[in-house]
């Protein structure tokens, strides 16, 4: 898997079911814009008539992060 960030290399596919070179995206929990961008994945899923069980699922991911930042923190990405 090839990441935008180099220093993201170091996040693994045990299992290799990525391919070596296909590109992948990582969102934190503290990305201000994360939570955001997972609910608009979700909804464009559902009107796609996508899996309404993964859409919950990332659905949930996405409250899950806004909890985190209203008890941690969240700021804008940075390199």
């Amino acid at each position: 898997m090839r990441h935008a960030r180099l220093d993201y290399n170091r996040f693994q596919d045990p299992l290799n079911l990525i391919p070596e070179d296909e590109p992948v995206f990582l969102l934190r929990g503290q990305d201000k814009f994360a939570p955001e961008l997972l609910l608009r994945w979700a909804a464009k899923l559902r009107l796609d008539g996508g899996d309404v069980n993964m859409a919950e699922l990332v659905e949930d991911h996405a409250q899950e992060m806004i909890n985190w930042q209203q008890d941690c923190y969240c700021k804008q990405p940075d390199l």
